[in-house]
């Protein structure tokens, strides 16, 4: 979570972004390729920073949260213009792009590694104004990592 945070901040030295990040403390672990999650991570954070270009204020929220069956949710939310309805139905889809020279693959990408994690990624309007994005990987207790021992 602090790598990708860290690497989406680079880009932001002429706007600067307020980032919070709320990780709830009685998550341990969860069972994920790192380098993939860090990539969806890092995907949601861009795309939120970007879409708060023209916002006065800038802030970027990244949240955890323990949820059923063992899964725990994390969260990516903008206070930026946010995302037309109509758009946010086919957002996931291949080649579906907000953006002026995306390429429309990155939220596609994000939903595959997601899905393959076992999770399911949303999208919605955030409260404050802006987007949420969200998204549940499987946790892990210590108990399932040591074999039951």
């Amino acid at each position: 979570m602090e790598e990708a945070t860290a690497l989406a901040l680079v880009a932001t030295k002429e706007q600067p972004v307020r980032m919070t990040l709320r990780l709830d403390p009685t998550i341990d672990l969860v069972l994920v390729d790192r380098i993939q999650i860090q990539q969806v991570l890092l995907n949601l954070m861009r795309n939120g920073i970007e879409a708060m270009q023209s916002s006065p204020h800038r802030e970027l929220v990244v949240t955890t949260t323990p949820e059923a069956d063992n899964m725990v949710g994390v969260s990516v939310a903008d206070n930026g213009s946010g995302i037309d309805p109509e758009i946010r139905a086919r957002l996931f889809r291949p080649f579906v792009t907000t953006k002026r020279r995306g390429m429309g693959i990155g939220l596609s990408l994000c939903r595959t590694i997601v899905n393959s994690h076992g999770g399911e990624i949303t999208t919605g309007p955030n409260p404050n104004g802006g987007t949420v994005f969200r998204f549940t990987l499987r946790g892990v207790s210590p108990e399932e990592l040591d074999g039951g021992e």
